[in-house]
């Protein structure tokens, strides 16, 4: 694309590779050059904290902030109750008014640590659809806003089609989903004068959607912008480790495991994620990604380093890294390692190094750990475990174990 952005934001977004697709650059161009504009993305509340595959899109928001914007988290604790289908072959499990605001509050702590909220024109605000979705007039809202919907329309969408083409139930439940994302739209661009939407590219259909629905009921002109879906140079979708989701907050994944999963960024990411996941220039970042050998593994550092500054601060950052160090450059123990500790019950008589191994969340399961062992992967205290056989009581766990799996994943197993 060929289009020269006159605003800051657009530029950014183009030049650190966050921009998929836009309903309109130039209208959105202009608006943005022209005063603040409030933008918003929407989460639905399904856990307590984001992960790693929300963090672009914080960035985004972050970006939007820095240049001068207005940032929206708007919390889905209506639409949570309701599941969006996308691109998903099965429905969510549905969760109570409790469980939504707990999520919501574990949420919460995330966004604080990239946005400044507060009532400055372009501070952020967090708001919750359930304000104005939890109160509707079934009758009232098929009447006014229902009619400007049509299922033809609705059914051709890739998220809707891909669902119903493979024959898997779509509930009414879910199919009233875009309606409602729609009518966020409507409701934020109402009351808040938000003029932007922004999401991933699956959500393309939905926030096209909401900008038609506003159009037709309040004749306002407003925007949509999605971001790529973020697959790893190996085709993998971003924020999936071995060991499940990376979470954002840390009491659900320690800093320290949190740095370790950008360490082992590929090499052939560690440019790209320098761009989308750091404030480093371009330049410096094309240049760490460029380099090549052992060198990038500097440059794998550096990334793990800021991102994990950005979220949990520095001082959590240089102990991530001097415990990686320790670990890997000196196969010490380091004070910051995954811990398991057992008290003398769990052991009884003793435990097999197997379930230490499945339990420190090293394998999955017994099969994944036996694995390991066979194909020489596992290491205790830093020498090669042969013996699926051993079994660990408290006599050998006088001193804290360290297990490892491969050369970049330990875990210590202690006595409590």
């Amino acid at each position: 694309m060929t289009y020269h952005p006159k605003s800051d934001f657009i530029a950014i977004m183009m030049e650190r590779g966050f921009l998929a697709d836009c309903t309109d650059y130039q209208g959105l161009d202009e608006a943005l050059s022209n005063g603040i504009v409030p933008a918003y993305i929407g989460y639905d509340a399904t856990a307590q904290s984001l992960h790693v595959g929300h963090l672009m899109n914080i960035m985004v928001l972050r970006w939007l902030q820095k240049t001068g914007h207005k940032p929206i988290t708007l919390m889905g604790g209506g639409t949570t109750k309701v599941g969006d289908p996308s691109f998903r072959s099965e429905e969510r499990p549905l969760l109570d008014d409790a469980a939504i605001d707990a999520n919501i509050a574990g949420m919460q702590k995330v966004f604080a640590k990239y946005l400044n909220y507060g009532n400055r024109a372009n501070d952020a605000i967090m708001l919750n659809n359930a304000e104005w979705l939890d109160d509707l007039n079934y009758l009232s809202f098929l009447r006014d806003i229902g009619r400007h919907f049509s299922v033809n329309r609705m059914l051709s969408f890739e998220s809707v089609k891909s669902r119903i083409d493979r024959e898997q139930s779509l509930s009414f439940l879910e199919f009233n989903y875009m309606i409602l994302q729609a009518y966020d739209f409507l409701e934020l661009n109402r009351r808040y004068g938000c003029l932007l939407q922004m999401g991933g590219s699956d959500q393309w259909g939905n926030i096209v959607n909401g900008i038609d629905l506003t159009r037709r009921v309040l004749d306002h002109e407003i925007y949509g912008l999605t971001t790529p879906l973020l697959t790893t140079s190996d085709g993998r979708k971003m924020g999936k480790s071995q060991g499940g989701a990376v979470w954002l907050n840390g009491d659900m994944l320690s800093p320290y495991e949190f740095w370790q999963f950008w360490r082992n960024t590929t090499d052939a990411d560690t440019g790209k994620f320098l761009k989308l996941f750091t404030e480093l220039p371009v330049e410096e970042c094309d240049r760490l990604g460029a380099l090549e050998g052992s060198e990038i593994n500097e440059a794998k550092i550096i990334l793990a380093n800021e991102v994990t500054t950005l979220l949990h601060g520095a001082e959590a950052a240089a102990a991530a890294e001097a415990t990686a160090r320790e670990v890997f450059e000196k196969g010490g123990v380091g004070d910051d390692l995954p811990t398991l500790t057992l008290t003398a019950a769990d052991l009884g008589d003793g435990m097999s190094i197997v379930q230490l191994i499945v339990k420190s969340g090293l394998a999955k399961s017994g099969k994944e750990a036996k694995r390991l062992i066979a194909e020489n992967g596992a290491k205790l205290n830093d020498a090669p475990l042969t013996d699926a056989g051993l079994m660990i009581d408290t006599v050998a766990l006088a001193e804290p174990l360290k297990l490892s799996a491969g050369k970049k994943r330990h875990a210590l197993v202690q006595l409590g």
